[in-house]
C-alpha cells in the first residue's frame, strides 16, 4: 500500500462506501480490502480478498470498486484484483460477525433482542399465521424483526410469506454461516427453504432436529434484531423443551381457540414454559368469531363457530397456575380474507390492514411491544 500517494485517504474513504451485498457492511470494515497501490500516474490497483475463489459476488465488487474509486477526483484509472482470503483472515471475518465463540446470541447475558415463541397445546389453531402476523405487525411498526420457524416437520412460514423454491438462505462458503432470508420486511429461517424440495418429508429423530435448531441460532446471522419471533412446533415435546434450555430468556405467546378442545392442551403449553423457566406474557384467541350480515335485517351478528370463553378460560387458568398475571391479549375472528392472504403468501396486516383480523394483531402487536 503506498501510505504516502495524497490520493490515499480518498480512496479509502471511496472503498468504504462499498456494501457486501450479502453482509450488509463496508468491505473495508469486512478485512477484505487487502492492498490500495498508486502509482505516479494516479493509477489506482486495489486486491479484495474473497472467502472462495469461487465467490458469485465476485464481478458485483469488481464493478462497485470500479465506480467507487474512478469517483474520486484525480484518478486516472482503477485496476481491480481478487484473492483469497487464507485461514487466519477468514476466521478474524467470522468472529467479526459472529464473535469468538459459537454461540447463541440471544441467550447471552448483553442481548437486546426480545425472542417470543408462539406456542400451542395442538395442531390447527393458526398458530404460524398469528407468528407471521405478529412478526409483520411490528415491523410495521417499525421493529426489525426475525422469524424462526422452529416447526421443522410442519413448517409453513415460508409458504406463508411467499417466499418460493428458489429463494433459499445463502450459505457463506468456508465461513460455517448462513444468511436468512429477507422477505416483506422479514428475516426469516425454515428448514422448509433448505429442503430440494418443497413436498421432501423431513423424517428426523429429535436429536438431528436439535443439532439443526441450534445452528439456525448459532450459524444464521440475523443481525440486529428487535425481536426474534419463534414459531414452536405444537404440543410440549422435544423442540418445546430444547428451545427453552437454549433461549431462557423467551418470552412466550399461547395461541388457543375458543373450543373447551383447545384449551386444556393450551394451559399444557403454556405451564411447560413455565417449567423451562420462561415468562408467559399472554394468551391469544384465534377463530374467536364470525361476523355474518344477516340476509333478513341487514344487521351483522357475531357467530360463535367454536363456542366461546376459550382464551379467557386458558388466561384465567395459568394466571392462576403460574402465580402471576397471564392477560387474554386479543381475540381475532374467522375472516376469509385473513386465510386468503395466508394461502397467497402476504400477512393479512400487509394485504388487509383495515380488516378486523389484522387490527386486531396491529394491537397485539402494540401491547407486546410495550411490555
Amino acid at each position: 500500500m503506498n501510505d504516502s500517494h495524497p490520493l490515499l485517504p480518498a480512496v479509502s474513504a471511496a472503498l468504504a462506501t462499498v456494501i457486501d451485498p450479502e453482509l450488509g457492511r463496508p468491505i473495508t470494515d469486512l478485512g477484505m480490502v487487502s492492498n490500495i497501490d498508486i502509482d505516479p500516474d494516479s493509477r489506482v490497483h486495489v486486491t479484495i480478498l474473497l472467502t472462495t475463489p469461487a465467490c458469485p459476488l465476485a464481478d458485483r465488487f469488481t464493478h462497485d470498486v470500479t465506480e467507487a474509486v474512478l469517483g474520486v477526483d484525480g484518478v486516472a484509472d482503477v485496476r481491480v484484483t481478487m484473492d483469497q482470503m487464507n485461514d487466519e483472515q477468514r476466521q478474524a471475518l467470522r468472529e467479526s460477525l459472529r464473535g469468538p465463540e459459537r454461540v447463541i446470541p440471544f441467550a447471552q447475558p448483553d442481548n437486546r433482542t426480545r425472542v417470543i415463541a408462539v406456542a400451542s397445546g395442538k395442531g390447527g389453531v393458526g398458530k404460524s399465521s398469528v407468528t407471521v402476523n405478529l412478526a409483520s405487525a411490528l415491523t410495521q411498526l417499525g421493529h426489525k424483526v426475525g422469524v424462526l420457524d422452529a416447526d421443522v416437520y410442519g413448517h409453513s412460514v415460508p409458504d406463508l410469506l411467499g417466499i418460493g423454491e428458489d429463494d433459499g438462505p445463502t450459505v457463506i462458503e468456508g465461513m460455517d454461516l448462513i444468511l436468512p432470508v429477507e422477505a416483506q420486511g422479514l428475516k426469516v429461517m425454515s428448514i422448509g427453504m433448505m429442503k430440494p424440495s418443497r413436498d421432501q418429508v423431513v423424517a428426523w429423530r429429535g436429536p438431528v432436529v436439535d443439532r439443526a435448531l441450534n445452528q439456525f441460532l448459532t450459524d444464521v446471522l440475523w443481525g440486529d434484531l428487535d425481536f426474534l419471533i419463534l414459531d414452536l412446533p405444537p404440543g410440549t415435546g422435544d423442540t418445546a423443551i430444547g428451545l427453552g434450555q437454549k433461549v431462557p430468556n423467551a418470552e412466550v405467546l399461547v395461541v388457543t381457540t375458543p373450543q373447551d378442545a383447545a384449551t386444556e392442551v393450551a394451559e399444557r403449553a403454556g405451564t411447560m414454559a413455565s417449567m423451562m423457566k420462561q415468562k408467559v406474557i399472554g394468551v391469544v384467541e384465534n377463530m374467536s368469531y364470525l361476523d355474518v350480515t344477516c340476509p333478513d335485517c341487514g344487521s351483522t351478528h357475531r357467530v360463535d363457530v367454536f363456542g366461546s370463553g376459550g382464551g379467557e378460560a386458558v388466561a384465567a387458568s395459568l394466571s392462576q397456575r403460574l402465580g402471576y398475571e397471564v392477560p387474554l391479549l386479543a381475540q381475532i375472528p374467522l375472516e376469509p380474507n385473513f386465510r386468503q392472504a395466508g394461502d397467497a403468501g402476504r400477512p393479512a396486516v400487509l394485504a388487509n390492514p383495515d380488516s378486523t383480523s389484522a387490527v386486531a394483531i396491529t394491537e397485539l402487536a402494540k401491547t407486546v411491544s410495550q411490555a
